[in-house]
């Protein structure tokens, strides 16, 4: 099977579900399941939703929602969001045209045809009209900025801190530089998540490694 950019057949229930992701809770895992029964798209026109989700970023591969999927969902960054999924899902597109969005039905056409090697018919519309479904919910005027994604860190790692094994982890999330008659400052947020318990001896400790290691 050729590797085609993201489509849907029923490219009509691009928009449908879109617009219900905005309206419902955000899920642990976009399963066929929550598509159905939450969403409320059931039937096989629907179901390739989640592939296409997937391709352009909005869930990862394990159909968890992803970064984007909560920008797509904030009305502030929403359209922003949607320009960056679309970008990161069609790059074969934007290689030979980095305006890819700005061209009309027609002009679009003919680069899905280059691109493709497709001749007119069912999966050149659907390509072509699924991108416009989506750069429906985009805006490309506003300066892309890709969403942060932290990594999972345990109980007693904070960034900037030194872990057990004495290992200092990245502090470059919470750094920030100014340069300001000609000196350059830096400065760092540091943020502790403790663990759920009640026993004193564990608080002890981390604030000794603390000390000993940050402190001193």
């Amino acid at each position: 099977m050729a590797d085609y950019p993201p489509y849907m057949n029923a490219y009509g229930n691009v928009t449908k579900i879109l617009n219900k992701i905005k309206e419902a809770k955000t899920p642990d895992r976009f399963s066929q399941d929550y598509l159905e029964t939450v969403l409320g798209f059931s039937g096989g026109g629907a179901r390739p939703f989640i592939s296409l989700a997937k391709r352009i970023g909005l869930l990862g591969t394990d159909g968890s929602p992803t970064a984007y999927y909560g920008q797509f969902r904030n009305p502030a960054q929403s359209e922003q969001a949607m320009a960056a999924m679309i970008r990161k899902g069609y790059p074969e597109l934007y290689k030979r045209n980095e305006y890819a969005h700005a061209l009309d039905e027609s002009g679009l056409t003919g680069l899905v045809v280059e691109v493709t090697g497709l001749e007119d018919g069912s999966t050149l519309r659907a390509i072509v009209k699924t991108f416009l479904a989506l750069k429906e919910f985009a805006n490309f005027e506003l300066d892309p900025t890709p969403p942060v994604v932290e990594e999972p860190r345990s109980a007693f790692e904070t960034p900037g801190v030194p872990s057990a094994a004495g290992v200092p982890s990245s502090v470059g999330d919470g750094l920030t530089a100014s340069a300001q008659l000609g000196q350059v400052r830096f400065s760092h947020n540091i943020y502790i998540n403790l663990p759920d318990t009640d026993d004193v001896e564990v608080f002890n400790a981390i604030f000794k490694a603390l000390k000993e290691n940050l402190l001193s």
